[in-house]
């Protein structure tokens, strides 16, 4: 199938130079103005394309429409794709291309110490030949996921271009504050008006994703109690202190780093302390509900202790449910998951399940009454200086989604 990669790439350059960082600490959505830029751009795209239904909505989400060119009645599908990049690295990328990759060192050039190799990145080794798209070292590279944009906006100017193909109608969904676990909290399902959905925010060639973390987020705050520290004796309840003792005790095996697999994790994100008050941020992951539950069980237990121990402190502890793992859901109805293997056979791949030790957007679609695995998009190493992205294994992801719109009109009634 002849793709424009050039095109693609373009795209691509052009949306990861844009600072699309995501702010948890920000009540609005998007939760940052860079958002906005990205998203605004999208939309004029779109209409330039000459897509139907174009809207970016007060919440920061474009919406747009690719008409069926089948007169078959065919579920509608909706791709999704979201343009924030995590909040712990600057995301205004300086993008840079290594043609036809040899199999050198890549060293990024504002952190000679950020260095690709084969043996520290083993996938680089499929890649020997590609096009491989790094940032410079000292920012994201913003692959999670405006690879994913780019795949979406190839793959509907491909259809566009080519009405021969049939396919169903096809709804094109861009969102912020995935990166916070709010990338769906304000899109209106009944507006969006899809049957099945596609999340582009995978990694290598073939894989999809029908499974994905249960989680939660859960903040502790504790107040102390304060005192002149020379007369502190007795009196004096440090909160800094209490929030050490709480971290402390958080059971090792339970942590990210000594977990892999279908291991879940309790992960302490951010700690802000003083002798008055400290507020510790968690996040919790477990792929089944009741493992989920026992962690929350162990952060419970482990304040109790605390409280117990210091009753002079005061101490609050919330959980907020973020999102839960498709798997529930999509074992109702394996025709999304199944259609997606045949697309991805069809692309010339080997289909890849998987389970995500982390969430998508489509964990919270799919909760929601729309199913909706995640596919592959290319990217690699995420949330790091060193992420990286081939921009052929990015052409087989629109390779996918364009046998994937044909899959669903040929096995509709």
């Amino acid at each position: 199938m002849p793709l424009d990669s050039a095109d693609l790439l373009a795209r691509f350059l052009r949306y990861v130079r844009i600072d699309t960082r995501s702010d948890d600490h920000s009540a609005d959505t998007p939760s940052t103005p860079g958002q906005w830029d990205l998203l605004r751009l999208l939309e004029r795209e779109l209409k330039d394309l000459g897509l139907s239904d174009v809207l970016l909505t007060a919440h920061g989400y474009v919406l747009a429409t690719l008409p069926s060119t089948t007169p078959k009645p065919t579920p509608t599908l909706a791709w999704f794709a979201h343009v924030d990049t995590a909040p712990n690295l600057p995301g205004a990328a300086k993008p840079i291309v290594h043609r036809a990759y040899a199999g050198q060192p890549i060293v990024l050039p504002d952190d000679p110490t950020q260095t690709l190799t084969l043996e520290t990145t083993p996938y680089l080794r499929d890649c020997l030949g590609h096009d491989v798209i790094t940032a410079s070292g000292s920012t994201l590279l913003g692959a999670d996921d405006k690879a994913g944009v780019a795949v979406v906006m190839a793959a509907v100017r491909h259809l566009r271009q080519h009405p021969e193909i049939p396919h169903g109608k096809i709804r094109v969904c861009f969102n912020p504050d995935e990166e916070i676990a709010r990338g769906m909290a304000k899109l209106d399902l009944a507006h969006l008006a899809a049957d099945f959905g596609y999340t582009l925010d995978g990694s290598a060639p073939g894989e999809i994703d029908g499974e994905t973390f249960s989680a939660d987020a859960a903040v502790l705050e504790i107040h102390g109690v304060a005192s002149h520290p020379g007369w502190a004796k007795g009196v004096m309840v440090n909160a800094a202190r209490l929030a050490g003792r709480f971290l402390a005790a958080l059971p090792l095996e339970f942590s990210p780093e000594q977990t892999d697999a279908l291991e879940g994790f309790i992960h302490p994100v951010e700690c802000a302390a003083s002798a008055e008050f400290a507020r510790v941020r968690m996040i919790l992951r477990d792929f089944e509900l009741a493992g989920l539950a026992a962690k929350r069980a162990v952060v419970e237990q482990i304040v109790a202790g605390l409280r117990a121990a210091e009753p002079r402190a005061q101490f609050s502890l919330t959980f907020t449910e973020q999102y839960r793992n498709m798997r529930y859901w999509l074992e109702q109805d394996m025709r999304p998951v199944e259609f997606a293997r045949e697309a991805i056979r069809r692309a010339g791949l080997t289909p890849k399940s998987t389970a995500i030790r982390g969430g998508t957007d489509g964990s919270n679609l799919t909760a929601r009454g729309l199913p909706t695995p995640n596919l592959f998009c290319g990217m690699h190493e995420v949330h790091s200086p060193r992420e990286w992205v081939s921009l052929q294994d990015m052409t087989k992801a629109v390779e996918t989604l364009i046998h994937l719109a044909q899959v669903w009109e040929e096995r509709s009634a």
